[in-house]
């Protein structure tokens, strides 16, 4: 069987054209003992081979394609720390961002690595291109050049029965074979492969075409025909036999024979070499032990600390520390000690730091991360099972992730690589146990149309309008997109090009494009981490692994997520408010759980900024839910996922909770389970109960079954194991019928309650935020963003709630939003940083020399662009000192404009922040007669400049036509009965597509009118109506006249079916030009 060398993957990014997956596939298909992956300058691919290797029963042998001066070789990974060798060169190899290249200097340099791994001349190489010129005594002396350096040197023969005699032609190839034996060098046999089937070809030369940025012509192509492909072993021996013939040789066995001998040499270890199945933790000594048996002193001595600090009825102690002493067991079954003090270090690091940090995901689920300090949430209070995150039937190591604030997530990177990272990658004894995690940018629909329509020459205005309008799906659909969307069947795709294009992207789909850095994710390891795994220097000079998260996992390393989740930032500002203008002492971190206040804002559906539950679907939600309990939240957040909604879990149990049905809980031992969420089961942990407490098996056995329930295998074994073991346990027939349905059934639609625990605590913060400091939570939430709504939303619910909103102002805003009491209220300040265009290092010098005397003080010491004084002038920022007719007169922002282009002419700014300027005397700023600006051109400069509606509300103008129509405000709405035919209007402030039961199409609009929020549902009759006139409509405009009927969803819960939409100001303009009459 033969023994492929020369293998490139998908991971040769823009090159390969096959997934590792399919490529060791089709070599089990053929049967080789062996199989090669050797990228193009990158080992991102490597983790993923070996994994597929090992499934299929192939031994894997690893090499990486590089350049080497002005061409290419291969370096294969010898067995037994050849793959160390292999890591390590790459490392030294990319000092920074730029692809790795080889040269003799640099070699010597290396010679470490180096002499662990095996050079290969193919077709690429240097010497093929001397044989190619007839040249064997300088392809010798290049042979022997490098030959010192490497563990050996090979020849490598490729035809790829190209014409004429160059590179990849049977001729060329035999020449090779020829100068190997005439000067006693080892050969071996390869086929250059990037592409599974010859059928690949077209996919290979559009890739080409993409990595080198041209057009597609024969001079960019690499490929002169389609044999580059995995070829059988009766393929590769006929082929051998070619070759063998041209170099003069009778038979090619002597070739393969040294092709199988070289393949040996580099067998690797899916486990030893690689590291698969091992983990791989932070030592004793780096989390404070000494060695192992200290490890779990100093964990058991953290928590049990921590057993005083969280709890203080002794009856609570108690229970905790029998819970505490089970999990610890747990841990020291696994040696999972490290994992949760290196977590609880970080943690830690950023609390010293001031930075708000909490747990999220299953990890919630741990008292012993309760303990240390990791999660906030209390695992007994809320029945969440340790068992869900970490169980001794499960070796592999549990997942967790913290969130972080946004705006100082980088702050928490450079701690930690400053504590468990490498000052510097230079040395070859450079030990680093922490690296960013790499992440896979892959082909969908946007970036292959792009690719393929460029290399196909589309021209460009065709490209950006195909790409533009395609939604974010996969590349393989986007030929039904182009079918089922209504807004997309305008497109003309009939072109013979554009459908080409089309077909090409398609092929395209799934592909790796490039590696970038996962946005959250940081691996740690042990001091073996550079041994084991390819860095690179990413974009944000932190050290990153080639491999992304699955990967990481695979080779047992720890996997944190440290997100940065804008909300934990907007109620950090929100506290710094409240201790700076109400409470020094504030603590929300403190705040009762209870809150009935808290509570009732809820319940009012009156939840915009609020975290989790804001969206149009979850104010529906808690509409009807009515929250009441902390736990009323998890179980809100857990139904409100796609499981749940496409399985129509959610009404069930509002039915129940409603007392309109009864709570259906299927047998008395499984009533406690079952009686929070009124006989619906919703979490994961429910169901590793149920299954426990039916068959008598232990809660990590019971998970292990749950987790088995999602695929279609394991549901049947779990049913074949489930009937008998309920029924030796007493249970009846048609109870454990019952209940296994609802365990089938669960595996689409289950949520773990730890985490919607987990997230429940900051929507619970940010409701008592706005509850009882309504104009410090929503300076946060304008300083953050950390919301699905545009900033103009947050001002108006502000103005919604009576909270002043004071205007731009150039001595008194800074770069954030700040609170300030106008007259006894608490007012929200607009920030600096609102201004469009301003950059960072202008807002800082506008602060730095505040305060101003006048325009001509701030033009000289402001250090603030021409663009941005402009910004300010029409936005208001200088009313408090221009803007005034008993101190200035008749002066107005016209005038302010006229007085900057006088300064500009007349005065030099001085530097930023300067306290004098040695240019004449500024011109004098006097009135010029020319008109105020009106209230519509002031909006329109705020909206423009500022992105927000602060003066007035955007829907303001049309007033007296919305009145004239008969539009009902989105407050009067709830004053409906069902089944009413309203008109509504309104800005979009969201559209979205979420998945549906019906597996349908449908658009839900969200629309604010100033008094509120109203929420419409397109459905496709309505979107397909006037030949997708509609859906068109939808997409095309930002201002809605919507008609349709209304929906009662609850006591405090309304929407609109939809049923017409229309473009706003081309109605008002109709209105106007006819004054009275217009058709909607």
């Amino acid at each position: 069987m033969f023994n492929h060398l020369s293998v490139a993957s998908a991971f040769s990014f823009k090159y390969g054209t096959t997934q590792p997956h399919d490529l060791v596939a089709r070599a089990a298909q053929f049967g080789a003992p062996a199989l090669a992956i050797t990228d193009r300058d990158s080992l991102a691919g490597v983790i993923r081979f070996v994994q597929a290797a090992k499934d299929f029963g192939i031994a894997p042998i690893v090499g990486v394609n590089l350049a080497l001066d002005n061409s290419r070789v291969t370096l294969l990974a010898q067995s037994d720390g050849g793959w160390r060798s292999l890591c390590r060169l790459m490392l030294a190899l990319r000092p920074d961002r730029n692809p790795p290249t080889l040269h003799l200097e640099k070699i010597k340099t290396l010679s470490e690595y180096t002499s662990n791994l095996i050079l290969l001349h193919g077709p690429d190489s240097q010497i093929a291109n001397l044989i190619t010129k007839h040249r064997p005594d300088q392809a010798l002396h290049e042979f022997n050049k490098y030959r010192p350096y490497f563990a050996d040197s090979v020849i490598e023969c490729v035809s790829h029965l190209a014409p004429g005699d160059g590179p990849r032609s049977t001729g060329h190839a035999g020449r090779m074979l020829g100068f190997a034996r005439d000067h006693d060098l080892p050969a071996v046999i390869s086929n250059g492969v990037r592409m599974l089937d010859a059928a690949d070809g077209p996919v290979a030369d559009i890739l080409d075409c993409a990595r080198q940025l041209v057009p597609l012509d024969r001079r960019h192509l690499e490929r002169r025909n389609a044999e580059g492909f995995l070829k059988s072993s009766a393929e590769m021996v006929a082929l051998a036999g070619e070759i063998a013939r041209a170099a003069g040789e009778g038979s090619p066995r002597l070739l393969l024979k040294r092709t199988r001998e070289w393949a040996e040499r580099s067998l690797l270890s899916p486990q030893r070499d690689i590291g698969l199945g091992g983990i791989h933790l932070p030592e004793a000594e780096v989390v404070g032990a000494e060695n192992g048996a200290d490890m779990r002193r100093v964990l058991r001595e953290r928590s049990e600390a921590g057993l005083h600090w969280r709890y203080t009825d002794s009856g609570e102690i108690r229970k905790a520390r029998l819970r505490l002493d089970d999990e610890l067991a747990t841990v020291a079954t696994l040696g999972f000690e490290s994992y949760f003090l290196t977590v609880a270090d970080i943690t830690d690091m950023a609390r010293d730091k001031g930075i708000r940090v909490a747990a999220r995901g299953s990890g919630a689920g741990s008292l012993i991360c309760h303990l240390l300090g990791i999660s906030g949430v209390d695992p007994i209070k809320h029945g969440l099972l340790m068992e869900r995150f970490c169980s001794p039937l499960r070796r592999a190591l549990p997942d967790i992730d913290i969130d972080v604030e946004s705006s100082r997530r980088l702050e928490i990177y450079d701690a930690v690589f400053a504590r468990y990272g490498a000052p510097s990658f230079e040395s070859p004894s450079a030990i680093s146990r922490c690296a960013t995690v790499a992440m896979v940018e892959t082909y969908r629909a946007r970036h292959a149309i792009r690719d393929a329509g460029a290399a196909l020459g589309l021209p460009a205005g065709e490209i950006d309008l195909l790409a533009k309008s395609m939604p974010h799906v996969r590349a393989a659909n986007i030929e039904a997109a182009l079918a089922s969307l209504p807004e997309l069947k305008s497109l003309n795709t009939s072109a013979p090009l554009m459908q080409m294009t089309i077909a090409m992207a398609a092929r395209l789909d799934g592909l790796p494009r490039h590696l970038a850095m996962h946005p959250c994710a940081i691996a740690l390891s042990d001091a073996t981490l550079l041994d084991r795994t390819p860095l690179q220097i990413n974009a944000g000079g932190y050290p990153m692994l080639e491999f992304d998260k699955d990967d990481v996992e695979d080779i047992g390393l720890l996997k944190l997520d440290v997100l940065g989740v804008r909300m934990q930032s907007a109620i950090a500002h929100a506290v710094d408010e409240i201790r700076r203008t109400a409470d020094p002492d504030f603590d929300i971190d403190n705040v009762p759980l209870d809150d009935p206040d808290t509570y009732s804002l809820i319940q009012s559906t009156q939840t915009l900024g609020l975290f989790q539950i804001e969206s149009p679907g979850q104010r529906e939600l808690v509409g009807k839910l009515q929250p009441r309990t902390f736990n009323d939240l998890i179980i809100d957040i857990s139904l409100f996922r796609p499981g749940p909604v496409k399985s129509d879990m959610i009404r069930p149990f509002l039915e129940a909770r409603g007392g309109f049905t009864s709570p259906q809980l299927i047998h008395p031992t499984l009533a406690p389970i079952l009686a929070e969420t009124e006989g619906v089961v919703v979490f994961h942990e429910q169901v590793i109960s149920i299954i426990s407490v039916m068959t008598g098996i232990s809660l990590a056995a019971a998970d292990e079954k749950r987790r088995a329930l999602g695929s279609k295998a394991g549901q049947q074994e779990v049913c074949d194991w489930f009937f008998p073991a309920a029924g030796e346990r007493g249970y009846e027939l048609a109870t454990i019928t019952t209940v296994w349905e609802i365990l089938r059934a669960f595996a689409s639609f289950g949520f773990c309650k730890a985490h919607a625990a987990a997230f429940a605590l900051p929507t619970y913060q940010s409701a008592w935020l706005k509850t009882h400091y309504p104009a410090q939570f929503i300076s946060g939430v304008l300083t953050h963003d950390p919301g699905m709504y545009p900033k103009r939303l947050m001002v108006d619910e502000a103005r919604r709630m009576k909270v002043p909103i004071a205007p731009l102002d150039i001595n008194c805003s800074s770069s954030d939003y700040r609170v300030e009491k106008v007259g006894q209220r608490d007012a929200i300040r607009i920030a600096l940083s609102a201004v469009s265009g301003a950059s960072a290092r202008e807002i800082d010098s506008i602060a730095a020399g505040q305060p101003y005397i006048d325009l001509a003080d701030f033009y000289r010491r402001s250090g603030a662009s021409a663009p941005t004084i402009e910004t300010l002038i029409l936005t208001g920022a200088f009313d408090s000192l221009h803007i005034n007719p008993k101190i200035n007169g008749d002066i107005t922002h016209r005038d302010l404009l006229l007085h900057l282009a006088d300064l500009q002419k007349t005065s030099t700014p001085a530097l930023s922040g300067a306290q004098l300027s040695l240019s004449l005397a500024p011109p004098l700023l006097e009135a010029s007669g020319l008109p105020a600006m009106s209230s519509q051109e002031k909006m329109g400069h705020e909206l423009s400049r500022l992105g927000m509606d602060i003066s007035e509300h955007l829907l303001s103008p049309y007033a007296e036509f919305l009145n004239a129509i008969g539009a009902t405000r989105s407050c009067d709405l709830l004053q409906l009965r069902s089944n009413s035919t309203v008109l509504v209007a309104g800005v979009k402030v969201a559209l979205q597509s979420p998945p549906v039961r019906s597996g349908k199409r449908v658009l839900f609009l969200s629309l604010d009118d100033g008094y509120g929020c109203s929420d419409a549902t397109f459905f496709p009759d309505v979107l397909e109506a006037r030949s997708g006139e509609y859906a068109q409509t939808l997409y095309a405009t930002s201002l809605f006249l919507v008609r349709g009927t209304t929906r009662r969803t609850g006591e405090r819960g309304i929407s609109l079916r939809a049923t017409g939409v229309w473009d706003l100001r081309s109605a008002y303009q109709e209105w106007n030009l006819k004054k009275g009459s217009v058709a909607i």
